[in-house]
């Protein structure tokens, strides 16, 4: 991307105060403790908190485009305690005790972003104002309620609390909601805000950020040497470890091609609505919204007055492929807008300013992979799967604490060492993912036109269930 356009790439970034003129390039080859590939929220908490356990650390960050150019400076502004798998799969895979564990600590995740946050004092519009997952009708209550009954089974009822249909009301009118599912521990943000400023935060404290550098070679290290990554204009060789935190962006290294896929996320914002238009729709505070559609669609009320709204949709591409054109797609932005009236029919006729959008990783189990290989001196992490925010900050903690060699209990977490089977080769992936989006659209819409749930028993279920 030219310079000069990466405030197009997003309203976060266009609104996030920083200045967005690229850092300096790596043109040199250079020696360092760590180097992480990635200037996005996997790879800035890791920067944070090795720089916070030791300052005297020497790490260098080194990213293709601008910080947070990916997922961190383009999400739904979501900061929720949610994980990629979910608790009921997580009992079933895990164990009772380590699924509480794993929830807990995703909560913990919230409250220490805030903490953060609070700390460094960056204004990100952060506001701890919990989450709504909405039945839109009575087909969608099955799947509210099977959720609190897991939570009641973790002993994690003190944290969620189904509302019924005058409840959901009293936080925000949406025609045919019949219950929702409250998050207490779920926050909005401007997430471009805080990667732009977090990555300020970490130059004063002498982390070394190249921008406009694509790393095209990643190798191993071994006991007497260090490990490397390769650019076109020099490399970086770091002592200790490199880390791997470039999430769906990875599967651009053919070594990484087939261990997770792109999956494309779309969002667009309206206009600032006005105080008559807030009243109608009674939506007072500033909590998240979502509903039970298995294609997904989420919402949030950003600080300057404006509803966002994303949804998945856009088909994958053939090979993984990441292109910036593929940053809007007419029909499923139509589509979103679409949907937006339906949940605020009085909204009809509002502008539009922005429609952009941008890959998530996706891992073949949906299980985010932590890892760390202190023979070859390579760590990671990925597959957030559209839950980056909160679960990129537990990663960068984990991988600080496992190259400081810190003892932890979150690396005792079922996602650390974890890897995932591949995904399979090309056409059979094209072929698999696409059946599985046109289905489970497909499915969304029977459910809406009958009032019948999904039965969860079709082969696109079956094959997404996580």
């Amino acid at each position: 991307m030219k310079q000069g356009q990466h405030s197009s790439i997003s309203y976060w970034l266009e609104t996030c105060g920083d200045n967005l003129e690229p850092r300096t390039q790596l043109n040199e080859s250079i020696n360092t403790d760590v180097a992480i590939l990635g200037a996005g929220f996997t790879g800035l908490w890791t920067a944070y908190y090795l720089s916070l356990q030791y300052p005297d650390l020497n790490i260098v960050v080194l990213e293709k485009e601008i910080t947070g150019y990916g997922a961190s400076g383009r999400n739904g502004g979501w900061c929720s305690p949610k994980f990629p798998v979910t608790p009921n799969t997580a009992i079933k895979r895990y164990g009772l005790e380590t699924a509480r564990n794993l929830q807990l600590t995703m909560i913990d995740s919230v409250y220490e972003v805030e903490r953060v946050i609070k700390e460094e004092k960056i204004d990100a519009d952060w506001a701890l104002s919990g989450s709504l997952q909405v039945a839109l009708g009575e087909y969608g209550t099955p799947t509210l309620e099977k959720s609190m009954e897991t939570y009641r089974k973790l002993g994690l009822e003190g944290h969620f609390q189904l509302l019924n249909k005058d409840q959901t009301k009293d936080r925000v009118h949406i025609p045919g909601a019949k219950e929702s599912l409250f998050t207490k521990p779920s926050a909005v943000l401007n997430p471009g805000k805080l990667v732009r400023q977090l990555a300020n935060v970490l130059e004063k404290r002498g982390v070394k950020i190249y921008e406009q550098t694509e790393v095209t070679n990643i190798i191993h290290g071994s006991a007497h040497k260090g490990a490397k990554l390769e650019t076109r204009n020099g490399s970086v060789t770091a002592d200790r470890a490199i880390v791997l935190a470039g999430e769906a962006y990875m599967t651009q290294l053919p070594k990484f091609r087939r261990h997770l896929v792109p999956m494309y996320s779309l969002i667009t914002i309206t206009e600032p609505l006005n105080e008559e238009q807030w009243e109608a729709i009674g939506w007072k505070g500033r909590e998240t919204v979502g509903s039970t559609r298995l294609s997904l669609d989420y919402m949030q009320k950003t600080a300057d007055g404006r509803i966002l709204f994303g949804g998945r949709g856009q088909p994958y591409r053939f090979a993984s492929k990441i292109s910036s054109s593929l940053d809007y797609h007419e029909k499923t932005h139509n589509l979103l807008k679409d949907r937006l009236f339906q949940w605020f029919p009085s909204l009809k006729g509002i502008r539009f300013t922005h429609d952009w959008g941008g890959p998530v990783g996706m891992t073949r189990d949906w299980t985010p992979n932590f890892f760390y290989n202190r023979q070859t001196k390579v760590a990671g992490a990925w597959g957030f799967v559209g839950q980056g925010v909160s679960t990129a900050n537990l990663a960068g903690r984990i991988l600080s604490d496992v190259l400081l060699e810190k003892d932890s209990s979150l690396t005792t977490l079922p996602m650390f060492q974890h890897q995932s089977k591949k995904w399979e080769p090309e056409p059979f992936r094209w072929a698999g993912i696409r059946f599985v989006q046109s289905s489970l659209g497909r499915i969304d819409e029977k459910a809406e036109r009958t009032g019948l749930a999904p039965s969860g028993k079709t082969l696109a279920e079956r094959l997404s269930s996580h």
